[in-house]
């Protein structure tokens, strides 16, 4: 659940911690304060810095194919779909 690990990573860096997360979840990408955005692609077609920074910085990022989902997260009123 995004949810309760939102909270537990909030509860964590509240008193200091540092959390690492691999993850796709939009909602947990967009929480993030720092992203590393690796690809293009996955397996042999991935492993480049694609995209590094802020969810919103990676968001406007033109390399980064994680980009759309991101923008569809962090502004939702200006998606498409």
């Amino acid at each position: 659940d995004a949810a309760l690990l939102l909270a537990a990573f909030a509860a964590l860096t509240r008193h200091g911690h540092t959390v690492v997360c691999v993850e796709h979840h939009s909602d947990l990408m967009a929480a993030a304060d720092h992203m590393i955005d690796l690809g293009p692609g996955g397996g042999k077609h991935g492993g480049l810095l694609v995209a590094s920074g802020t969810p919103e910085s990676v968001a406007q990022n033109v390399q980064s194919n994680t980009a759309t989902f991101l923008k569809e997260r962090l502004n939702p009123q200006n998606s498409t779909s």
